[in-house]
């Protein structure tokens, strides 16, 4: 789930509140067994980062993701310093090499690389297995198509370390294009108690539905990230 709104380098209390709130509800609702992954989003900088980082350690997530964007990674070493939640990051990283640095700064226990982004499958999984020579997960990054989910699903079964996969079946930026419908087999996903079978068909174990892809090419695809701005009219990371 995603932390909280925009925040300006040093706001208000109220925010934190308000974001402490929610994770409060999720856990209320979830119980003490539900694992909650808290995306900051990259919307943090890193004077704020450190406080809510901070005040969510008392609900135990399963780690906080992007506490700062990977711009400013050298603040993990701060944010590691004021909480032992476990720091994600990593789907705006795109090369072995970056993840490199990172790995060797030491502060991030859990890297996110995209396959779409960072270099396919191979790039992926040298990413993810140098990752387990410094005792760090992966959580490979995938809120995208069944292409790429299906690639993401043939790594993470060759790596040790992947302990989690996003994934985007039914989530509300998909309405009226989700995943399934692009599948002429929908069971190939089929989640049972948070689990799923890596695919074994030929390939990546999929196969698309060449005819509903030449149907929405017709609408073609134009999407933008949402602009946000703080109350000042500033740019704010969306």
């Amino acid at each position: 789930m995603n932390a909280t709104e925009e925040l300006q380098y040093i706001d208000s209390y109220e925010k934190i509140d308000a974001a402490i709130a929610r994770i409060a509800a999720v856990r209320e609702a979830g119980g003490a067994g539900l694992g909650i992954g808290i995306d900051f989003h990259g919307r943090v900088h890193k004077p704020m980062a450190k406080i809510l980082a901070k005040e969510l350690e008392a609900f135990r997530p399963m780690f906080i993701e992007e506490p700062v964007l990977p711009e400013n990674n050298e603040d993990l070493r701060e944010i590691a310093r004021h909480v032992a939640i476990p720091i994600a990051t990593g789907e705006r990283m795109f090369s072995r090499w970056q993840f490199k640095t990172l790995l060797q700064d030491g502060y991030a226990d859990i890297i996110q690389p995209d396959v779409s982004h960072a270099g396919g499958i191979t790039e992926c999984k040298k990413i993810i297995s140098m990752a387990e020579a410094f005792d760090v997960a992966a959580a490979p990054h995938c809120p995208l198509g069944p292409i790429a989910l299906a690639a993401c699903l043939q790594v993470d079964a060759t790596c040790h370390n992947a302990f989690i996969q996003e994934q985007s079946l039914g989530i509300h930026y998909n309405q009226g294009s989700d995943l399934l419908d692009y599948l002429t087999d929908k069971t190939v996903f089929l989640y049972k108690d948070g689990y799923v079978d890596i695919p074994s068909g030929p390939g990546l174990g999929i196969t698309i539905n060449e005819e509903h892809v030449r149907k929405m090419a017709e609408t073609g695809h134009n999407w933008r990230n949402p602009v946000w701005r703080h109350a000042d009219g500033s740019v704010a990371e969306w």
